[in-house]
């Protein structure tokens, strides 16, 4: 019976977040709010950074690119979740299921290798100052963000493609409000064993070895803050590195935990894809902005050239 009707599951329903029509109108509002957010603060990150000539520098380079990727990973899953709780029929094809799947996972990958790769960036300019220009250099700095898309990406073919292979039998509803892949392998009627051990595998050694990176990384920072024997040194050196840091207790550990628990159908599950996948993208812009005084510098230079600009076009009239 299985077998004859895995091939009509063509479409996967997405119970989404509540069934209660008044809790769904306002989470509709939170969420639209929440993308519309997540869209300003993060073109805002990318408008000024390549504005301002005083934020051309590998740290800006880096979270230029962390801003992207915040804007596309919002967008896939945050729109879908909109038009869900506006739908009767929370659908989504089988198709349209798996690239969402893929786009998460290269997209959150990605991410993660990019954090490492800003751990470093802290590292070589707390404990190596002298060497900071030597050691990221403009063409290590854009090798690192290839190998970071890169990386991501090839975790994604990796795992995707496999589970393209499975068979969905009767089972077609998510109890989920996005496609992941954990949520798809209790659905199929086929045998998940090699899916779940390449998940898992990739998962470990991607998580595992990004966060030796951060740990090796933070660890040196550490070891220097403590050796500065000014305590406005100190706060200083710790300053350039607590954004970095809260952007990757955010992140890292919801994705981690999300990628490696066996699927329940939880609550805990939704919290944690939210918190890696709409909450983090909304606050880093706001944690790089207001903990930063050279962000808050540019942005008033960028406000100050735009009210010139209409000052000036006020004057031609």
């Amino acid at each position: 019976m299985a077998l004859r009707n895995h091939s009509t599951i063509t479409e996967f329903i997405l119970l989404g977040l509540s069934a209660d029509p008044e809790v769904q109108a306002l989470l509709f509002v939170l969420f639209l709010g929440i993308y519309l957010l997540t869209m300003m603060g993060n073109l805002t990150m990318l408008l000024v950074i390549r504005a301002d000539s005083q934020l051309h520098t590998p740290m800006y380079y880096f979270l230029s690119h962390l801003s992207f990727l915040d804007l596309c990973f919002s967008s896939v899953t945050v729109p879908k979740l909109l038009e869900n709780l506006l739908s009767e029929r929370k659908i989504i094809s089988k198709e349209g299921c798996l690239i969402q799947a893929f786009f998460v996972f290269a997209i959150g990958g990605t991410e993660i290798f990019l954090l490492s790769a800003m751990a470093y960036d802290r590292y070589a300019a707390i404990c190596h100052p002298l060497l900071y220009g030597q050691m990221m250099s403009s063409q290590l700095c854009v090798r690192l963000v290839w190998a970071s898309w890169s990386l991501g990406f090839l975790d994604a073919v990796i795992n995707i493609p496999l589970a393209m292979n499975l068979n969905f039998c009767e089972a077609h509803t998510i109890s989920h409000y996005s496609c992941e892949l954990p949520s798809l392998f209790p659905l199929s009627c086929s045998d998940v064993f090699s899916n779940v051990t390449v998940l898992i595998a990739s998962t470990l050694l991607h998580g595992f070895g990004t966060f030796f990176l951060i740990f090796f990384s933070y660890a040196r920072v550490a070891t220097t803050i403590l050796s500065i024997s000014s305590t406005t040194g100190r706060s200083k050196a710790f300053s350039t590195c607590s954004s970095h840091l809260t952007t990757v207790s955010f992140f890292y550990g919801s994705a981690f935990l999300r990628y490696l628990v066996p699927t329940s159908g939880s609550p805990l599950e939704l919290i944690f894809s939210i918190q890696y996948g709409t909450v983090t993208p909304l606050v880093n812009p706001l944690i790089y902005s207001l903990k930063n005084k050279e962000v808050k510098a540019a942005l008033r230079r960028m406000l100050e050239k735009c009210l010139q600009w209409h000052k000036y076009q006020a004057t031609k009239r």
